[in-house]
């Protein structure tokens, strides 16, 4: 075998390997990434029923149940269009509370259930998370509902 025949195998091995080393970085990063969606998208079918995804909204003035005893919580979002019932057992962020903007992580259980492993409340008085502002103002826009 000659040199440059060498080396094109080790070029064209190199190149395979990258290609190869690509598509299992692309394949991972595409298994762990979260799409958001608003509750009308949700009750549109358009969220994932067998992975993770962001839900979010604004809880619903009164819908929010805790279990006398234990961290069980049950409550409503809205984005003023659709609204979507979160099961959620933890501990909620301290600026959790009704009429605020949120989002969960979680996925529907077999029930159809959006069971929420995670919930992130808005930091300050004057922040809402980008994705849940634009899902309010959609449903706004497309809801005779107001706030």
């Amino acid at each position: 075998m000659t040199p440059r025949r060498k080396r094109l195998i080790v070029i064209l091995l190199s190149i395979a390997g990258l290609g190869i080393a690509a598509g299992l970085i692309l394949t991972a990063f595409n298994k762990n990434l979260m799409y958001f969606y608003s509750p009308t998208e949700v009750a549109a079918g358009e969220a994932p029923q067998n992975r993770p995804f962001r839900l979010g909204g604004m809880v619903v003035e009164g819908s929010v149940m805790r279990q006398p005893q234990g961290l069980t919580v049950w409550f409503t979002l809205t984005d003023f269009n659709k609204e979507q019932v979160v099961y959620y057992e933890g501990i909620l962020p301290d600026l959790f509370r009704e009429g605020q903007g949120i989002v969960a992580n979680g996925q529907f259980n077999e029930t159809g259930v959006f069971v929420a492993s995670e919930v992130l409340a808005k930091h300050d008085e004057n922040y809402m998370p980008p994705e849940v502002a634009d899902a309010v103002a959609a449903g706004k826009a497309a809801g005779d509902h107001t706030p």
